[in-house]
């Protein structure tokens, strides 16, 4: 058995031949820039690329593989330049009538299989090149089609108030779906294990940190570690189900706080809840609007079931902050930082003070470390605004 670090959500915002994929996300999210940043700057093992399912970035993909930079493994997936983990991933969007609008991630073994779902999705949405368009099916016969094609399902960013399905579409999701057929959730950054363990209908799931990466700089802002015995799509789907000593061995994500949609945001007076442990804000307290994107603390505590977490078998879940979000940290003090410790997860995770203080000087080294330590203040976010490190 090996550790593997793994982000399965990355988004594509341009094909290699200039496509746009997925509007919101940056041009130089390329398939071939992401697994570069992935493996060189990240230090990822696994990653899963969504928006696959566009033609242009299935001729990318044929192209990697026929140059033999992607090589497929016997238990399916791809490994790039021989050692990080390729799964290739959609995400699709569902409007279903009397619910709203939810995102889910589709991963799939293989280039073939993932030209033949295409193939079926174009039937339902307006433009196949485009990524997470809305697709005139239900959550179950998009369910049916994945299972059909014997990839895994998992719905995305289950609570938040942009196209969770927690958050958006239902209280619970055994009304939309089959639960059965659901092979994890992921939880978003606005939330964390303890948290989602307030909602009984997931006892039996497996949780997954993803970064949900709109630009190279996202990637890995959250992750999860992997104990796997084959590096592969087979080694993942054994994983999720807990099967034959696979399984996922901790969560690392961002603190709740950090995330844009935490906590209630009054648009029409423009304030952000911030107490820790309050009750859920669904009616401004400044203004007594009920015109409020309903923050993940708030919408999990008035769905929850119980007080306190219902199930404690969950994986671990080991808090970062990104060093993007510490202040005073620019461009050229990155550059230091990667020229000398690589990684990210290694300037975030491993590099001791000391270390640290003869590259960046001991300011800067002591709020990576009061970061790494959770030592620094945070205001909430909300709103689709992320919160912040509050320096004093």
């Amino acid at each position: 058995m090996e550790r593997y670090f793994a982000d399965l959500h990355i988004h594509i915002g341009r094909s290699s031949n200039n496509h746009p994929i997925k509007i919101t996300a940056s041009n130089s999210l390329t398939f071939e820039n992401i697994v570069i940043e992935a493996k060189l700057r990240k230090g990822l093992d696994i990653i899963g690329i969504i928006d696959c399912a566009s033609p242009p970035v299935i001729d990318d993909i044929k192209r990697l593989i026929a140059s033999e930079q992607l090589v497929y493994t016997a238990g399916g997936g791809y490994l790039y330049r021989g050692d990080m983990l390729v799964i290739l991933g959609v995400e699709v969007e569902i409007n279903q009538e009397g619910y709203g609008a939810g995102h889910f991630l589709c991963y799939f073994r293989n280039v073939e299989i993932i030209e033949e779902f295409s193939g079926w999705l174009s039937q339902y949405i307006t433009n196949i090149q485009l990524s997470t368009q809305v697709a005139r099916v239900s959550v179950r016969q998009l369910q049916e089609k994945v299972k059909e094609l014997q990839g895994l399902f998992v719905p995305a960013h289950i609570f938040t108030p942009h196209k969770g399905i927690y958050g958006n579409m239902t209280s619970r999701m055994a009304e939309l779906l089959d639960i059965n057929m659901v092979d994890a959730v992921e939880l978003g950054l606005s939330a964390d294990s303890l948290m989602a363990a307030h909602i009984l209908e997931l006892k039996d799931i497996t949780f997954l940190t993803n970064s949900d990466a709109h630009s190279l700089p996202k990637i890995a802002r959250e992750y999860n570690e992997f104990i796997l015995d084959d590096l592969s799509f087979d080694g993942i789907a054994s994983a999720l189900h807990r099967v034959n000593e696979n399984y996922v061995a901790a969560n690392y994500g961002m603190e709740p706080r950090l995330g844009k949609y935490h906590r209630s945001h009054c648009v029409e007076c423009d304030t952000t809840a911030n107490e820790t442990n309050a009750p859920p804000i669904l009616i401004c307290p400044n203004c007594n609007s009920k015109h409020l994107t309903i923050g993940v603390y708030d919408r999990i505590v008035d769905i929850s079931e119980a007080i306190k977490p219902l199930y404690t078998h969950i994986q671990p879940y080991k808090y970062q902050i990104p060093i993007e979000f510490i202040p005073k940290i620019g461009s050229k003090t990155m550059q230091k930082l990667y020229y000398n410790f690589h990684t990210e997860m290694n300037i975030i995770h491993n590099i001791t003070f000391e270390e640290l203080v003869a590259v960046v000087g001991e300011s800067i080294a002591n709020l990576i470390c009061q970061a790494r330590e959770g030592n620094i203040n945070l205001v909430s976010g909300g709103g689709g605004t992320y919160g912040k490190l509050e320096i004093q």
